[in-house]
This record gives structure tokens, sequence and C-alpha cells, in this order.
């Protein structure tokens, strides 16, 4: 049939009073309406005519026409409304560029609808808006209209009415008006309120088309992500359940299918990384809970996963106990695992509850009904054991032990290639020892160099101390003994008193090894911490109770650090403020918060206020809108610091979630705050919210990186370290290498820091690039015209990009993908070494050791191998340095002239000559080779070498692919091995004895022994094996005397912490006319001595 060229008669059809000619005119228009619609738009209004007169025998027909003509002027929203009139004459389920669009503006309209119905909800369930600290901030800008409260930029992030590109972080429904009910069109907002109630009914009939549609195909994800996005939890319960029905008709005999399990992977995976808003995801994870439970076979972890998230500790006990009753072998399996899993994912105050409802011995000595066996109550207290954290502690000190691969050569090059009696190079050394020795409890480093240590004075005395806490930390059985001779002597008579700073540092680094663990420690650092009347040691002391006691939310312990802040000394002030924060993390004690904003209106010190602005954004650690009255009130003050701090809280509340909002707010601090360091910490915050998604980041900061400011280059620079650490993302690798040469100082600090971040636990065959970035650190470190800053920033990248042996990454999110709490507190107190170096030891809290250690129902090592399905090289460790004779230092060789070489061949020839004629030898002399004219020139350097030392370098990438390519692939790792993050995927169980009772996520896995009336062969655990040293102590004067024989007796396991002690422990004598100045070659004759003894 030949189309229409014209559609002038048919248009004119439509002024008829015959209704069949109408309709004939309709369905013609209708069947080319994608060709004719230009015509057929000026008579639009007549179509609609006919559709709105209710005599009219086809208005669904003119209701269709009318939509695809409005279709072709881009009205998508009249266009969808009036689809909606044509009910069953539009064909959801037909193809078509006109079909896809009106779906899709239907789905917009019924999430908009819906989520009108369901307003949003605070954290706790309820539409109360969340509460609001008492205390009054004095404004900067006086701002009182509405107008202007909505165009500034301390707005609660509830209360914004920015476009958003997702609808999960629109703005609060119940605070706009006309925001209400809109839709995002592509002409603007169409209010949807006026939408008669039959065409409501048509768009939800067309919805749930669409979701049966939906549900024939297979397709449930898609079914979740409207009904989630649609706040519509009925849906969401549906489509969960609807999957399982489907599951159980197709014949399956499992209970629960794959596909079940995925889509409730699924769920849990948009309900913790897509959904923003905390009340939301709560509720989410409240019907999750539910359906989990009400399943034949429960998935446990991922209800344990809920259980953590929701803070919920009663249900967390109550699983606990339900895996123990039934006596099985593989639930109670199950049960340690998830006991492993909720330490490392939750707060000591969660796990101190769960522990101590948990069944005990003595609780049911007079309840004869609920007296469990010998094997349950033996149980119960294993997992009592794992919540407290020594057995995780203890394999985790026994991986890092058993696999240390520091090269030693680095760290040695660092120390002789800064001055040690110049204070920043001597941290920078000693900060770089800790983070490539961090847990693995080896300290020899200060054994073997005890003259350098002896430089450290004042603070770097007390750094140097603390970094024996990173050393050993996890050292849970010994750290106490270890750290004795540094600890304060009180009163005790004969005593010597020793240095303050060493007693500080003491208390310092005895929180760190203790970190995230009350343990006994808790209870000795408060004891000195009362005691003590030093500054200096309240302020170690301080931060060692704020590491050691972090989340407990202890009360006791927040009174005594108030009480040493209201004493208003600057040195301990700041100290007690993190320290505050620390105790009080997450809990968002708004009576707490109150005292601390204003005692930082009343006091002078900027120590303090520093202080108390990071403590308060600890306190709201996580806790999203609930901070949002804090950060409108900092971000408002005109004081920089507390604006700083206030910057601090949205990073702390809002870590991980890639909120939209938070993200704006730091971008429009990040350009228009008049202070330089408010607009670091703000470019820098962006790394915390995004580090879920690293990919996204290098995009975000590009511009920044290029900011005419140096601060904010820094900024762009961390924060790509922050949220890309341990990738090797070759984007932000490609934005960090221009900055390694920027004009500033610390801008090339934070790139070297950064890149190290970012580099961790790389090899050649997994980035290129590593060997490039490590040569370019290690020349920082050498280059006498570099700047100091630049070279402080190589020497602890240096100990960063080989962190804890080679053995640990840097991770803000758990192995189970939760947030990891003290990766995060660490790495945002980390940044402050801007102001006060020995915050820098806080990074060690972010460094995850890389481990497979299987355990078995004994809680006992088993020893086993494991598979992995790649080649080795790919995830090996990175190559030591070479020893090369050319980067010694040596005498540069004399010239010999031509005519020398000649003089000298001549008297040799006229001495052998003679010796034949005196017939002195038997043996024939062997004759000279003629030499040509090019070997009579002076004897210079051979550029040939060279050259064939850069062709190997341009060769060696090519080498090492074909290496790779001859490798086998597939090989066996014994347990307690190393494997890292992109490794896991590969990892398998072929061992016919031992099984996971999951999927393996790294970290401690239990396994189940399939044949355990055999014999099992054990790994020793060689770290509780090491021979302590006996402390040893001296005076300054026989210091020298005796470090030789120290270092050739003592033993091996913490001998560096003994025979420092001595060192650390004097008291400065020098500390007024001492002088820092560089000391060229200081260093060479120990390197020679080293040489030769080796």
């Amino acid at each position: 049939m030949v189309g229409l060229t014209s559609a002038a008669g048919i248009v004119g059809l439509l002024a008829e009073d015959d209704a069949d000619l109408q309709v004939y005119a309709l369905q013609k228009l209708n069947a080319q309406i994608d060709s004719l619609w230009t015509e057929v738009a000026g008579s639009i209004g007549e179509i609609e005519a006919l559709y709105e007169d209710d005599s009219f025998p086809d208005r669904q027909l003119a209701a269709l026409v009318a939509s695809k003509v409005y279709y072709h002027l881009q009205e998508y929203n009249e266009s969808m409304v009036l689809a909606l009139g044509a009910g069953k004459l539009f064909v959801i389920e037909k193809e078509g560029e006109y079909e896809d669009t009106i779906v899709s503006k239907c789905v917009d309209a019924y999430i908009a609808l819906s989520a009108a119905a369901n307003p949003d909800t605070t954290s706790d369930g309820t539409s109360s808006s969340p509460p609001q600290l008492m205390t009054s901030f004095p404004s900067s800008n006086g701002a009182a209209s509405t107008s202007a409260v909505l165009a500034s930029p301390i707005t609660p992030f509830s209360q914004l009415t920015l476009p958003s590109k997702s609808l999960l972080s629109r703005g609060d429904s119940n605070t706009n008006e006309g925001a209400t009910n809109t839709l995002d069109g592509v002409n603007g907002a169409t209010d949807v309120s006026p939408l008669p109630i039959a065409i409501q009914k048509q768009l939800h009939a067309v919805i749930e088309r669409l979701f049966e549609r939906c549900y024939q195909e297979g397709r449930y994800k898609q079914v979740v992500g409207i009904a989630i996005e649609a706040r519509n939890l009925d849906k969401l319960r549906q489509a969960i359940l609807r999957s399982r029905k489907d599951a159980s008709r197709a014949g399956r005999t499992e209970p629960e299918s794959e596909q079940t399990e995925e889509i409730m992977d699924y769920v849990l995976d948009i309900c913790m990384s897509v959904v923003q808003e905390r009340g939301l995801r709560n509720k989410i994870l409240d019907l999750i809970l539910d359906l989990l439970s009400e399943s034949s076979a429960p998935e446990y972890f991922a209800i344990a996963k809920c259980i953590v998230y929701l803070n919920e500790n009663e249900k967390a006990t109550d699983i606990l106990i339900q895996l123990i009753r039934k006596d099985d072998p593989r639930l109670r399996a199950i049960a340690y695992q998830i006991a492993f899993d909720m330490y490392d994912n939750s707060t000591q105050e969660f796990l101190k509850k769960v522990r101590e409802a948990l069944p005990s011995a003595e609780s049911q000595n007079g309840d004869s009904e609920s007296k469990w066996s010998v094997a349950q109550q033996k149980a119960f207290d294993s997992i009592s054991e794992i919540l407290q954290g020594t057995k995780s502690i203890e394999l985790d000190l026994e991986f890092l032990y058993r696999n240390n691969r520091t090269d030693k050569q680095v760290l040695n090059r660092i120390k002789d290639s800064l001055e040690a009696r110049n204070s920043i190079f001597h941290t920078a050394v000693t900060l770089a020892n800790a983070f490539m020795h961090a847990g693995t409890t080896n300290d020899k480093f200060f054994r073997e160099n005890l003259e350098w240590l002896g430089k450290a004075v004042n603070w770097s005395k007390f750094t140097a101390t603390a970094a024996l806490g990173v050393i050993h930390r996890g050292n849970l059985s010994q750290g106490q003994k270890l750290l004795e001779p540094y600890l304060p002597k009180g009163s005790i008579a004969g005593a010597n008193p020793g240095s303050a700073y060493s007693q500080g540092g003491s208390l310092y680094a005895l929180g760190l090894i203790y970190a995230n663990h009350e343990g006994g420690a808790l209870d000795m650092i408060r004891k000195h911490f009362k005691e003590s009347e030093e500054e200096v040691v309240q302020h170690g002391g301080a931060l060692g109770l704020g590491v050691a006691g972090m989340a407990t939310g202890d009360k006791k312990i927040y009174e005594e650090l108030r009480g040493v802040l209201y004493t208003n000394s600057a040195i301990n002030g700041e100290a007690v403020g993190i320290a505050i924060g620390l105790i009080m993390l997450g809990t968002a004690d708004f009576a707490v918060l109150e005292e601390m904003i204003q005692y930082a209106h009343e006091t002078e010190h900027e120590k303090i206020v520093r202080g108390l602005a990071t403590g308060m954004a600890l306190i709201m650690y996580a806790r999203q809108e609930a901070a949002d009255g804090l950060i409108n009130g900092l971000l408002e003050d005109p004081d920089p610091i507390l604006r700083y701090g206030g910057i601090q809280t949205i990073a702390l509340a809002y870590c991980g979630t890639g909120s939209n909002k938070a993200v704006r707010r730091l971008l429009h601090v990040a350009v228009s705050d008049v202070s330089d360091d408010v607009r670091r910490i703000a470019v820098m915050s962006l790394g915390f919210i995004l580090f879920r998604k690293p990919n996204s980041v290098p995009r975000m900061v590009e511009l920044l990186s290029e900011s005419y400011n140096p601060h904010v280059r820094y900024g762009a620079a961390m924060a790509l370290g922050i949220s890309c650490a341990g990738t090797g993302l070759d984007l932000a690798i490609d934005l960090l290498e221009p900055m390694i040469k920027d004009p500033t100082d610390f801008v090339r600090q934070g790139a070297l820091i950064a890149l190290s971040m970012i580099m961790v636990q790389q090899n050649e065959a997994m980035n290129p690039k590593v060997g490039t970035v490590r040569k370019t650190l290690q020349k920082a470190i050498g280059d006498r015209h570099e700047d100091a800053m630049t070279k402080f920033g190589s020497a602890v990248s240096l100990g960063i990009i080989d962190a804890g042996g080679r053995n640990c990454t840097i991770s803000l999110q758990t192995q189970t993908g939760n947030l990891n709490m003290a990766g995060i507190v660490g790495m945002v107190i980390f940044i402050q070494y801007w102001y006060w170096f020995p915050l820098t030891h806080f990074l060690s809290l972010s460094f995850t050791p890389t481990s497979v250690i299987g355990i078995d129902q004994d809680l006992e090592v088993p020893s086993f191998k494991f598979h992995s399905a790649t080649r080795p090289s790919l995830f090996d460790y990175p190559p030591e340095q070479e020893t090369k004779v050319e980067d010694a230092p040596e005498k540069v060789k004399t010239a010999v002239l031509s005519t020398t070489l000649q003089a000298k061949r001549r008297a040799q020839k006229q001495k052998k000559e003679k010796a034949q004629r005196g017939e002195s030898m038997d043996i024939d002399a062997v004759p000279a080779t003629p030499k040509t004219i090019a070997d009579d020139k002076m004897d210079t350097d051979e550029p040939v070498k060279n050259e064939d030392k850069n062709d190997g370098e341009e060769k060696k990438p090519e080498v090492l692919k074909k290496k790779m390519e001859k490798e086998k692939v597939g090989y066996d790792l014994e347990n307690m091995s190393r494997v890292l993050p992109p490794q896991l995927k590969f990892i398998s169980f072929p061992d016919g004895r031992y099984e996971p009772v999951k999927k393996p996520t790294g970290g401690v896995i239990v396994v189940i022994d399939k044949e355990p009336s055999k014999p099992k062969a054990l790994v020793e655990l060689k770290a509780k094996k090491i021979v302590r040293a006996t402390p040893v102590t001296d005076t300054l004067g026989t210091r020298n005397a005796q470090s030789s024989e120290q270092s050739g007796n003592l033993a091996t396991g913490g001998a560096g912490a003994a025979a420092a002690s001595g060192v650390l422990n004097s008291i400065d004598e020098d500390d007024e006319d001492g002088e820092e100045a560089p000391l060229p070659k200081t260093f060479e004759y120990e390197s020679d001595t080293e040489d030769n003894e080796e």
C-alpha cells in the first residue's frame, strides 16, 4: 500500500460531524503519524477535544494519536499523560523509540508519586527532623530570609533544591513546596499532583504490566531498582518473594536458588553503595533481615552483615546462640566465621554488648533448664575470644612476622641520605622504619643504629618511641613488657625518671599496640595519664587513650580528658581534643559536642581549637543526615579552624556514601572559601566520600590539580591517594606524575605520598610504572638540591609503599565491604601531619594485611595448600633493590695519558728481556699483544656500559612479558600466605580435607575438616616463641661504650626496643645550645663498617 504524502485531506475529516469519519481519520493518522506529524500538529487541539468528549466512541485512539504528536514535539510529559489515557492501545511490549520513551516517563512519574507518598525518614525510622545542637554559632553573613538560606552554601543537605542526576539523593519533600511531586523532563519540571485519579490508576496499571513482563523474563533486578528508588518497600518485598517463588516453580531442588541469592546480594549492594539516605537504608536492611530470617535455608552471612550495620547487638547474640544450639559442626564453624566478621566490622561497644549477652559458665550455675553441654559452652567461650579480637590480632601478627619482606637496603639508603641532626629528617627516617616494619615486631633497625638514634631530641624522641607501637602493633602478649623501660616511673625510689618525651611516646606506643582493643592496656594508660603532670606525657597519654579506647563511648574517660582540656594547655589540649573524638567515635553525643563547641569559642589556643574541631568530626562518624546541624554551624563560623572541622565532619559523616550533595558542598567550599587550609581539606575530603568509586575521582579533581592555588593542588593529590589507595589506577597516576615536578615543595610532597599510597603492593606485572615511581622516590631522597619538605614526603612514601613488610595494603573498607572504621579514622588523623608530625603514625591503622589464613573448628591453624589460578609473577612481591657498585661512594679513577702507557710498556718489555737473558725464569714469557692506535688514548668512563644499561631498562617490560608467557598458569600456596585483593577471585580450595565455610574474602577463613578422625598437621606459630631481650638501661655517658656489645648479644625479637631504651630515655643535655646543622657524609663510615661485617 502506498503511503500518504499529505495529511491535509485526512485532517479535514476530523472536522466532520460523523463519528465514523473521525475514527477513520484517526486510524489513518495513527498508522503514518511518524511521517505526517508536522501537518497534524496544527490540529492537535481538535484531536484532544475528541479525547475529552465523553460521547466520542473511540476516545482512547484519539489519546494515542495526540500522544504521538506531542512525542514528536518533544513534550514528553503531555505525551505520557495522553498515552496513559489510551489504555490498552498503548502497548508497552512493542519495541520502538516512542514506546521506550513513554515507558521511561511512566517510571519517572511512578517514582515521583510513590516517593511523595513515602517521605524521607531519619535514621531511626521516624519522619521527624534529626536533633539539633542547642549551642548557637556566631554567624558571619547574617542571612535570615528564606531565599538567602536556600542560596547559602551552608544550607542543610535535606533542604537543598539543586537538581540531582539521581532521585535517590533528591531533597526533602517536606521542606520545599512544589518540589514534592515534580518530574524532571527535558523542558522542565511538570507538576504531577493534578493528574486525575483515573490517569494515576492507569499509570499504576502500566507499571504493573511492566513489572510482570520483567518477572516473566527473569529481570528481577530492574524491579528491585525501581522499587528502591520509589521507596516502595512493598514492591521490593514482592520482587524478592517472586524470584524465590519462580525458582521453586522451575523445579530446583535447593530451597534457595543461586538466582535468589544473587538478587539478595544485589539488593544489599544497592543498599550499601547507592542509597544515600541513612533512614531509607535502615528500612531496606530491616526488610532484607526479615526475608532472610523467614527463609528455609537462611543466608547467615548476609543476615550478620545487616545486623552489624543496623547495630542490633541483641539480634547478633540471638543468631550466634541459634547456630550453636543446633549442635551441627558446620553451623558451629559458620558461627565462628560470623564472629570473625563481626570483629572486623563492628565497634568495641557493640562487641562488648554481644560478649556480655552470650551464655557463660557462671551465668547458668543456678539455672538448670538452660544448661548447655560442655561442647556448646566451649563454643561460646571460643566465640567470646574471637569477639574480643585476640585471635584475629594474633593471626595477623603471625602472618606479618612470617612473611616479612622488608628491603633493608632502602631503609639504610634513606638514613644515609638524610642528615640526622635535622629533626625533620630524623623523624622521616623514623616514620619510614615504622611503616616498613608495621606489625612485624622487627625493630632491629634501632638496635643497629644506636648512634643515629641518639641524635633524636625532644619531639623527635617522642616520635621514635611511638614508632615502637607501630612496629609491635598487635603484640598483645608482650607489648607492655617491651615498653616497660620507657613508661613513666612515677615516684619509684631510685628510678631514673628519664626523658618526658620518651615517656609520652611510650604511652602513645602502648595505645598503638592495643589499637581498637581496650584489653588491659587502657587501664594502665589511664593510670599514667591521671598521675602525670608533665604536659608531654599527658599529650602521649591522651593519644594512647584515644587509640586504645576507640569507639568505646566511655563517659568516665571522657570526663578525665575534659578535666585536662580545661587546664588550657596548648601542648596537651590538641591531643585531648582528638582523644575525646576517638573515645566518643560515632556516638553523635550532642551533650559532648555542645561542651566542645563552647570551649572552642572560649580558648585562645589554635592548637586546642584544631584538636576539638577534629574531635567533633570524629563524634559524627557515619551519622550522615544527623550531622547536618553541626556541619551547618561549623561552616558558618568565622573561625577558619572551625570551618576546617566542618569540612572534616562532612568527610567522616558521609564517608564512603558517594553522596552527591556532600560532593557539591565540598566542591563549593574548595573554590570559594577565603582560607587556604579550608580549601585544602575540602578537596582532600572528596577522597573519603568517593573511595568506593575510585574511578570517578581523577575526572573530578582533574581541573583542581591544575589550580593556581598550591593548597588546592596538594588537596587534589591527597584526594587521589586516599580514594585510589592500593588500586594502581592509571588515571590517578597520570594526574600525579606532573605534580612531582610542581614548583611548590609541599605539592611535590603530597604527590609523592599519594603515589606511594596508590602503588602499595603493586609490582611490574600489575602496573609497569611502579619501578619508575620507586626510582623517583629514591632520587628525591638523594637529591642535594631538593627541599626538606619534599625529602620528608619521599622518605615517608618509601615506608608506605613497602608497608608491613610488603604484606599490607591501605584500605578504607573491610574485606566484606563494610566501612573500615579504624582505617578511616587513621587516615583522617594522618593527614593532620601537616600541623603535627607525631600524628603520622595513625596511618598504620589503615594498613590491612593481605592474607588468607585458614583455621579449623578448634581455632587452630592447620597445614594445607590452596590454589591460585594465575601465573606466579602476576601477584608476586616486588624484587628487592639490587646492590650496585656504582651506587656506592667510591674514588674517581685517575686519568692516565697515552704517553705514560707507552713508557710503562717499554719498561715492562725491557724488564722481561733482561730476565730472559739472565735465565732467571724457566717459563716462556707470553708475547705482548700489539696495541692499536685506538688503545693509546686516555682512560675514561665507557659510555657503552650506560647505553647497555638504558637498553636493558627499556627492554625490561618486554622481558617480563615474555617471562610471564612462559610461566605455567596456576600454583599452590601454603596456608597463611599473602593473597592480594585482586587475586581472591582466582583462589580455590582443591584440598579434599579442608573446605571453607564461605567464599574467601581475605583475612581469617574458617575451614571444615572433612576427615576429623585423621591426625592433622598444624602450622607452628613462630611469633609466640620469640625470646624477648631483657631491657637494658644506661646513661648518656655509657651509651656509646655499650652499643656494640648490645648489638651483638641481644636477641632478635624486641632487641631494638631494649637497646634503644637507654638512648631514648636519656635526658637531652643540649636542648638550649643544640643547633641543627647539616653534616655531610656523616654516615659514610657506618656503611663501610656494615659492609665489612657482611
